[in-house]
């Protein structure tokens, strides 16, 4: 069966923009969405972590922070069991899973004063779930961390200028923040100067671009992310966002048309098989594979973390959370256009010279060419895009792992000491502290193979999905609201994931005792957190029991 790639492409954003207009409309119904309600930016801005933002800003912080590189080597990774599958998960995924759990946590924290899926689960199922989830959650970032490093790392390799660029546009990104919060100019010019700053970068990046070894790469982005993450939003972690996201929306808009001016057919075999030998059975394996390309449960984090925290108003909720995970379900099936169509004679020698990322590149390239545009400035324009919004969801990451090392090791001690802390639950709770110790070991895990760290990315996060899923669902059951849009697919992805840990256990046996150790782990953090739910859920009534009415009370 061939396929045009224009043709899947258009068919594809048709449905999303549907299922925006329709969908994303009803579940805003359900969930009561008042533009009158005052968000937590409002009631408890501090200018640090809350903070009201314009639509337009936010947008491009969350959207570059959600994305990363997950939408292109998901589906490109993934794409062994032929386009066919790949493409329809992340459709399906996008608006019926990926969707809901997204916008489901951006409106379940602002119901909760902003507060993370962690202290959700604490407000609706108990404490010890909540400290359960946490531990899992912050595991999870440290392996995000490793693997979104890992995959920038090899793509600066491959394409210095683009790390060069990167750099400049740190800089950038702090006199952004400077000039607008400080200085009072408007967006729009800032907005201008920004772009023709980001030009000058990608410019100067070309020209002279910086070499270095893939460990040299990784010791400077954790750097970066160790500074990005202890300092106030607005001086980098919302200027460099908003800046990246025009070069996100300038690639989308490229492809998009490149795509439609080239024709590109589909090379690669729609539908290869179940199995594919070694224990690649299309069931769990390509529903954890994806990853962000359908569902992710980092996704809940980033919208419970910090977007919640800068929402100016609840119709904006829409757009943020269920607009942006349709807009990346777009980018994974151009990325599965770009490797379905390059597959038949380079995809092999691309993959090994700078992984998926890579081939990205090559395959947007060369439909970008159909514009009239260079290949080789095009092939580093859509690496620098790549690696730019990868960068954001890595420091995102680090700052959500920081909040939730915090909320784990500062917990107040009633006794003797009057609620106060323990001094060494003070010391691992400072900032510089808490960041410096889940870089310390991110950037261990990171050592290596995108191709080790991707499959415990995959489970862990699909897994956390399947958690944030329970947290919304509990939240909606406890307000009388209906549960079926967020628990069918919160079943889906509890099978796919524990499947995928059995798998990962039983693989690695004797082998790689780590991937072993934290799969062994997540299962039975995630098998405890799902029976802490089930007893909850079981209560007469969907009432919760008398303990969590005492701690809501409070």
């Amino acid at each position: 069966m061939e396929m045009n790639g224009f043709t899947l492409l258009i068919g594809s954003a048709v449905i999303f923009l549907i299922a925006y207009v329709v969908y994303g409309s009803w579940l805003a119904k359900q969930w009561g969405i008042d533009p009158k309600r005052k968000t937590p930016a409002e009631t408890q801005k501090d200018g640090i972590d809350y903070l009201p933002t314009k639509p337009a800003v936010l947008l491009g912080h969350h959207f570059s922070s959600i994305a990363g590189a997950g939408p292109i080597v998901g589906p490109i990774t993934a794409a062994v069991f032929g386009w066919v599958p790949v493409t329809l998960w992340i459709i399906v995924g996008s608006v019926f899973f990926g969707g809901v759990h997204d916008y489901g946590s951006l409106v379940a924290s602002l119901r909760h004063k902003g507060k993370s899926i962690g202290q959700i689960i604490e407000a609706n199922i108990g404490e010890r779930a909540k400290i359960l989830f946490a531990i899992f959650a912050w595991i999870t970032l440290l392996v995000v961390i490793a693997a979104f490093a890992n995959i920038v790392a090899a793509t600066f390799v491959a394409n210095p200028s683009a790390g060069t660029s990167s750099l400049l546009f740190i800089l950038l990104a702090v006199a952004f923040g400077l000039l607008v919060y400080r200085t009072g100019i408007s967006l729009f010019l800032g907005t201008v100067l920004g772009l023709i700053g980001m030009a000058a970068a990608f410019y100067i990046g070309h020209i002279f671009p910086i070499v270095l070894s893939k460990d040299m790469w990784l010791l400077i982005m954790m750097g970066y992310i160790f500074v990005a993450s202890i300092a106030p939003v607005w001086i980098l972690l919302q200027p460099r966002d908003y800046l990246n996201s025009f070069l996100l929306y300038l690639m989308i808009i490229a492809a998009f048309l490149g795509i439609c001016f080239y024709q590109p057919t589909m090379e690669i075999s729609p539908f290869v098989g179940f199995d594919l030998g070694h224990g690649q059975w299309l069931f769990p394996v390509l529903f954890v594979t994806v990853a962000c390309g359908a569902i992710s449960g980092f996704h809940s984090l980033v919208s419970s973390g910090t977007s919640s925290k800068q929402l100016d108003n609840e119709k904006n909720a829409k757009l943020i959370g269920y607009g942006s995970m349709l807009i990346e379900g777009l980018l994974a099936i151009c990325a599965i256009i770009s490797v379905a169509y390059v597959a038949a004679d380079k995809l092999p020698a691309l993959l090994k010279a700078g992984g998926p990322v890579n081939a990205f590149s090559q395959g947007t390239a060369t439909f970008m060419t159909a514009l009239g545009l260079d290949f080789n400035l095009s092939k580093e324009f859509v690496a620098l895009t790549i690696s730019a919004f990868a960068l954001t969801t890595l420091d995102t990451a680090t700052r959500l792992g920081r909040f939730i090392f915090q909320e784990l090791v500062t917990r107040p001690v009633e006794s003797r000491n009057g609620g106060k802390e323990q001094p060494i639950a003070a010391f691992l709770g400072n900032r510089y502290v808490a960041t410096a110790i889940t870089i310390a070991l991110a950037w261990y895990m990171s050592v290596g193979s995108y191709l080790t760290i991707w499959p415990i990315f995959g489970t862990a996060n699909q897994m956390l999905a399947a958690l944030s899923l329970l947290a919304i669902a509990a939240w909606l059951r406890k307000e009388n609201r209906k549960t079926f849009m967020v628990t069918i697919p919160m079943y889906f992805m509890f099978a796919v994931t524990f499947c995928s840990l059995g798998q990962l256990i039983y693989a690695n046996l004797g082998k790689n005792w780590l991937i072993v150790g934290i799969s062994a782990g997540q299962a039975v953090l995630s098998a405890a957190l799902f029976i802490e739910a089930y007893r909850v859920f079981s209560n007469d009534k969907g009432q919760i029991p008398s303990n969590l009415k005492a701690q809501n009370q409070e």
